[in-house]
């Protein structure tokens, strides 16, 4: 089973524009790792992970490290999704 690192964040920025009851939430995915292994030669490579794997708990040093490449999460790619959650109720104006 993969693991997948999800984080869920309130977007003010989204909410203003949208009725007190409704809220973004934005997703974020970190994909296939993209380090560059021969920059140092003058080449291109990649390890060929497909997707950031935390090695520790959340929270902790281990979390920014991908299990599978040894690599930082900054190196992978960074998938985000935005959402607007609304409870159904019509707008007041």
């Amino acid at each position: 089973m993969k693991k997948r690192q999800v984080v869920l964040k309130r977007d003010d920025q989204f909410s203003s524009n949208f009725a007190n009851s409704s809220f973004a939430v934005r997703r974020v995915r970190y994909g296939e790792c993209q380090k560059n292994h021969a920059a140092n030669v003058g080449g291109y490579a990649v390890d060929g992970c497909r997707e950031f794997m935390p090695c520790g708990e959340e929270g902790s040093n281990g979390a920014l490290t991908c299990a599978a490449c040894g690599c930082h999460q900054n190196f992978h790619r960074r998938e985000e999704e935005a959402e607007v959650v609304c409870d159904g109720s019509s707008p007041t104006t």
